[in-house]
């Protein structure tokens, strides 16, 4: 703690040998640097920007300072952090009283800004001023630390607090969560306890998100009974609960607790719900939810990630329809929504024409469309796209979900050159180090293309950089080596990928397949006994296509005579006519069940679809003899 004080002595120390305040030239390029990341009002954004710097201009501001507190803290709730410091730079320059409630605001507005300097040099300003030594002040240093991700000085100083309440105790504990670090959050939770801290809502919801990290079911049971015990607002804490328990897979528990909440759930819980639900795959009920409210724009998002991992293109389509009347598609976050289901369910027209009339495209706009067009081997308008993303510089760019497209684009369309240009442009142009997954896609790229020594040559880098070696990167070197019959370093990755999961069928099968492409047949064999030892099978192939009227889980919502199309596995399915009368009847058949499809039923059916395909063979064979 000493020491943290001479920190802050010495920083007060050159704050005053820079006068009242640090070079007002320094903070107006800070604050221009922002003007196109803060959503403010684009005329008051232009005025805020162009205002006057003179002195005479500085020193327009109420003379009470209860009224400049007032001002600041409006520009504040508003969300116009700019011109909330452009006022208290004001008064710093004019030498005005300030007082701690000032420095509260305008440590908010340095939070809204997301630079941590400026926030220590406001900090800087209260040890000069003296208006660092109340709670209250010191809650709200803790806070812009936190939020701008200076843990050890949130904590430092917690320490130097001499009373702390119960807001400065959730304020260290969502400084903790913010930074993923939930162990340590409940090692705040134990201490709030010792302290005999009571506990407030945002406390309980801060313990279950706790819970939720660790996956602790238990331990989120116990804060559950918590909060009945206390009598706590269960319309506050039922979202946190809901969310609690689908994240640890307990849709069950989150249904019971959306259930007890009779006649009092908002937007917000419903919400929670459906999503919990997409999330565990449960879309039956997510479904059954979002027919007994009125849509949302959050909702309607959940239910298309259900469409998108289902690929459910009639159902997306309706949601679209209702996203338009309900006047939902200005959000950009639908729109994405919108976009990666139609192109996962193979529109890429739909999708580029849902792209084209988004008004406010973020990175994720761009990313979607631009895994639509490479994800259904359109890799070059994929690259021309990404290309035109680069042109728009001043408004978004590229990340490393962005470049993961774009390579992957690349490696299904051949697109060599222009693979290991954007590879290096990750690093060199936009600062971004390479993930596995981003070397598992150039290594499948430079594979693909026969450049073996390439292939080694980016793993040698991987192990240089410290990279984590995960299997998709030895399925990817295994890969590259059987293509190119490279048996010594391919047993290399065979081993490492076996040592890594060695209890997936999977990754079994396909070292099994090297094996067999070199002539190993006796590691063919030890690897299908390893296999039958562990009980381990290998998954079956198969064909997924949606059947009309069949699958109930949405009908309630989208209110059609007709439900969603049920995703059933069938083996071979020839496009002859008869063999299409017999799908038909097997549909109409499994129309008349109410509670279920019969998976069984459909392979009977699917054999008697071969049987037909065979007698067929065989009054065609008969007819040329």
């Amino acid at each position: 703690m000493k020491q943290c004080r001479r920190s802050w002595r010495s920083l007060a120390s050159r704050s005053r040998r820079r006068e009242t305040a640090p070079s007002f030239v320094f903070f107006r390029r800070k604050l221009t640097s922002f003007r196109n990341r803060i959503p403010i009002n684009h005329s008051l954004h232009h005025q805020t920007f162009t205002t006057n710097f003179s002195s005479s201009s500085l020193t327009h501001f109420p003379r009470d300072i209860s009224q400049t507190n007032s001002v600041i803290a409006s520009h504040v709730r508003r969300g116009d952090p700019v011109s909330a410091w452009i006022l208290f730079h004001s008064l710093r320059r004019a030498r005005a009283v300030v007082d701690a409630y000032t420095f509260t605001s305008v440590l908010r507005a340095c939070t809204l800004l997301h630079v941590s300097p400026l926030g220590k040099q406001v900090h800087a300003q209260m040890l000069k001023t003296g208006a660092d030594s109340g709670t209250v002040a010191k809650t709200s240093l803790v806070d812009m630390y936190s939020k701008c991700g200076s843990l050890d000085e949130a904590v430092k100083v917690f320490h130097e607090m001499s009373q702390r309440d119960v807001v400065a105790w959730n304020a260290l504990l969502s400084c903790f969560l913010r930074c993923d670090l939930p162990v340590e959050a409940v090692g705040v939770l134990r201490a709030m306890g010792r302290e005999n801290v009571e506990l407030s809502e945002f406390t309980l919801c801060s313990a279950l998100k706790c819970c939720a990290s660790l996956k602790a079911l238990e331990l989120g049971r116990q804060v559950h009974g918590l909060v009945v015990c206390m009598g706590r607002d269960m319309v506050v804490l039922s979202t946190a609960l809901i969310d609690f328990y689908s994240s640890v897979g307990c849709v069950d528990d989150a249904l019971k607790v959306f259930c007890s909440l009779k006649g009092s759930k908002d937007d917000m819980i419903y919400n929670s719900f459906v999503s919990g639900c997409v999330r565990n795959k449960r879309y039956g009920e997510a479904f059954r939810v979002m027919g007994s409210v009125r849509p949302n724009a959050v909702a309607l998002t959940s239910a298309l990630v259900a469409c998108s991992e289902n690929l459910d293109l009639w159902a997306g389509k309706q949601m679209h329809c209702v996203a338009v009347r309900q006047d939902f598609t200005r959000e950009t976050q639908l729109c994405n929504a919108l976009l990666d289901m139609y192109g996962k369910c193979g529109k890429v027209s739909h999708a580029q024409s849902l792209f084209d009339g988004i008004c406010e495209k973020d990175v994720i706009s761009w990313t979607c469309m631009i895994d639509a067009y490479g994800r259904n081997g359109r890799g070059l308008e994929a690259v021309l796209l990404f290309q035109e993303m680069r042109k728009e510089w001043r408004k978004v760019l590229p990340n490393s979900v962005t470049f993961l497209s774009v390579l992957s684009a690349c490696g299904h369309s051949g697109l060599v050159e222009e693979g290991k240009k954007y590879f290096k442009l990750l690093r060199e142009k936009y600062g971004l180090e390479p993930d596995p997954e981003h070397y598992a896609c150039y290594i499948d790229i430079l594979g693909r293309a026969g450049n073996i020594e390439g292939v080694w040559s980016a793993y040698h880098n991987m192990v240089e950089q410290g990279t984590r070696l995960t299997a998709g990167i030895w399925v990817a070197l295994l890969n590259a080596s059987s293509l190119n019959q490279d048996v010594e370093r391919g047993e290399l990755a065979a081993k490492h990928l076996l040592q890594l999961e060695p209890n997936k069928s999977s990754y079994i099968v396909l070292v099994s397949n090297f094996y067999a492409a070199i002539g190993r047949w006796d590691r063919v064999d030890e690897l299908r006994s390893i296999m039958r030892t562990k009980g381990l099978l290998k998954e079956a192939g198969n064909s997924w296509i949606n059947v009309l009227g069949f699958n109930q889980h949405a009908s309630a919502y989208l209110s059609t005579p007709h439900s969603l199309r049920s995703l059933i596995s069938i083996g071979c399915l020839h496009q002859e006519s008869s063999e299409f009368d017999v799908l038909e009847s097997s549909v109409q058949r499994l129309k008349k069940k109410t509670k279920s499809s019969s998976i069984t039923s459909l392979v009977a059916d699917t054999s008697a679809i071969g049987s037909t395909r065979n007698r067929r063979a065989s009054m065609a064979s008969n007819t040329r003899t």
